[in-house]
């Protein structure tokens, strides 16, 4: 690889990196902008084939018809679920069914998709009726959760998409599964403890609710629609990047990637995955990257998709977000490296 294309491609990564968190616009259409730099990476490292568009094409298909069909279903019942989170909360107590809706919704989020899981979130939030601290507390706890649960197939998110198309091949040979397999025994704790966290809020005090605006038809298009770019531009990016990554990510060690990647509570994580993730990766190595993207992500607003959009719903400001996110998350973060570097590598 010579050394114009190694220049040109960091340039495209340091714009991945931070235009997103200094510029509104980029933020606002990132699925627009990551497309764009997706294209611009392959044509520089030449990497276009038939092969590449089909599959820049085919890998959005199954989550972008999740978030499709799981929103529409959600419209036409969501007073029916509203009645039943009602009755839930009488027979249970406030905090028994906080844990068992973030629970729920965390290993759901793996097949309902995070995005609708958010969204799902969001509406049983405003039905708790909590105070603002509390539902800032709710949020961001099962924010973490459902970016840990979503990880786990590749309907979840854009990241374990991009994860299992991107180590399809030898010698992972990634199927629906393989993020399952490899990643359970480290997930379903984390969404145990998320959800313990979640429920723990002030038990009868006075409660004002947030009123949420309801999304039409055309929302719920939009958002398939732009879950489809997103991936399609992820694929892109990750194949036109990859010569870039084989000389860079394969010659950290597992330890040092993990906390490399602390940059995903300022840009989403599946962006980070799409760079680094590589089929010669260790499954040692992969466990570290995975965990530290989907724990990291949940930090600040930008870095996961699920953090943006309640974010957006409740009006959660980046401080406030902050304040609830990392003094968990870091601890969180510290309690995985311990576990990951104690296990046999494999």
């Amino acid at each position: 690889m010579s050394f114009t294309v190694i220049v040109l491609l960091t340039i495209v990564v340091l714009l991945a990196l931070f235009l997103p968190f200094t510029m509104h616009v980029v933020e606002k259409e990132l699925e627009i902008f990551l497309f764009v730099l997706g294209i611009l990476a392959v044509s520089i490292s030449r990497a276009w084939s038939g092969h590449l568009i089909i599959e820049a094409l085919r890998e959005p298909v199954a989550i972008s018809l999740a978030v499709l069909i799981t929103g529409l279903l959600f419209r036409k019942f969501r007073m029916q679920i509203n009645k039943v989170i009602e009755l839930i909360e009488i027979k249970t107590g406030l905090k028994p069914s906080i844990f068992c809706i973030v629970f729920i919704l965390s290993l759901l989020s793996s097949v309902i998709t995070a995005i609708v899981a958010a969204l799902v979130l969001c509406e049983i939030t405003t039905t708790l009726k909590l105070s603002r601290r509390d539902t800032v507390h709710v949020i961001v706890m099962g924010c973490f959760a459902i970016g840990l649960g979503a990880v786990l197939t590749p309907l979840g998110e854009p990241l374990s998409t991009i994860v299992t198309s991107k180590l399809s091949g030898p010698p992972h040979n990634a199927h629906f599964g393989y993020l399952f397999m490899l990643l359970w025994k480290f997930i379903l704790p984390g969404v145990i403890l998320f959800s313990f966290f979640a429920a723990r809020v002030k038990d009868g005090q006075n409660k004002t609710a947030a009123q949420l605006e309801h999304e039409d038809v055309k929302d719920i298009l939009t958002r398939a629609a732009k879950v489809f770019l997103f991936v399609t531009a992820l694929v892109l990016f990750g194949r036109g990047l990859m010569p870039l990554a084989e000389i860079s990510i394969m010659k950290l060690s597992a330890w040092a990637l993990y906390w490399a990647n602390i940059i995903s509570a300022i840009l989403d994580n599946a962006t980070l995955a799409a760079i680094e993730i590589l089929p010669s990766m260790t499954n040692k190595q992969i466990e570290f990257l995975l965990i530290a993207l989907v724990v990291s992500g949940g930090f600040l607003i930008p870095g996961n998709i699920p953090n943006i959009i309640c974010a957006s719903k409740f009006k959660i400001k980046s401080k406030e977000w902050a304040k609830a996110a990392l003094p968990v998350g870091i601890a969180v973060m510290f309690i995985y490296f311990i576990i990951l570097s104690a296990m046999p590598n494999i």
